[in-house]
């Protein structure tokens, strides 16, 4: 890894019975971007898409606990703050804040606790990725744990690129 590349906070979570969460470690860069608003909803956006992360959009995170089975996502803040339960409610509250990437494996558990009025997120998807919302419920496992098992790594971070990141940590 280069050493001008930001360095993640690398945050692992067991499965607690309900989130599966993932062997793979979620990431979040800290002030890994300057731009802000609609500007760095855009750079965003183009980075993502730069790096094949795409089906981008633009809002904030769900304020109920939920997972992904289908598709890693990244989750990149242009705006405001917000405090985060990833992990499941077991996992960890993580105040986040405009400039803030968190790349999160299929099947970590995460929940927006409450945020400011401008919180604003752009998330996107390898490889252009669909993604499916479970909360779980029962009856969701074991078909998502299969499907989780059964993804493949990205070929690059979405903010990083091909040589540095998950691309490196994810092995």
């Amino acid at each position: 890894m280069e050493s001008d590349s930001p360095k993640p906070v690398l945050f692992h979570f067991a499965d607690d019975g309900q989130i599966p969460n993932n062997r793979l470690p979620l990431l979040l860069y800290r002030a890994a971007f300057s731009e802000r608003g609609t500007a760095g909803a855009a750079w965003l956006e183009q980075r993502f898409a730069a790096n094949n992360w795409t089906n981008s959009w633009r809002n904030g995170i769900f304020s109920y606990l939920h997972y992904h089975s289908i598709s890693h996502e990244v989750l990149g803040i242009y705006g405001g703050s917000a405090t985060v339960q990833l992990g499941g409610s077991k996992g960890k509250a993580v105040s986040v804040q405009a400039g803030d990437v968190i790349i999160v494996p299929a099947g970590v558990g995460h929940q927006n606790l409450g945020s400011s009025g401008d919180f604003g997120v752009v998330g996107a998807y390898p490889n252009g990725r669909t993604f499916d919302v479970l909360r779980g419920q029962p009856g969701e496992r074991p078909k998502a744990d299969q499907t989780i098992a059964a993804l493949s790594l990205p070929t690059a971070d979405p903010l990083l690129g091909t040589s540095a990141g998950l691309v490196h940590i994810w092995k």
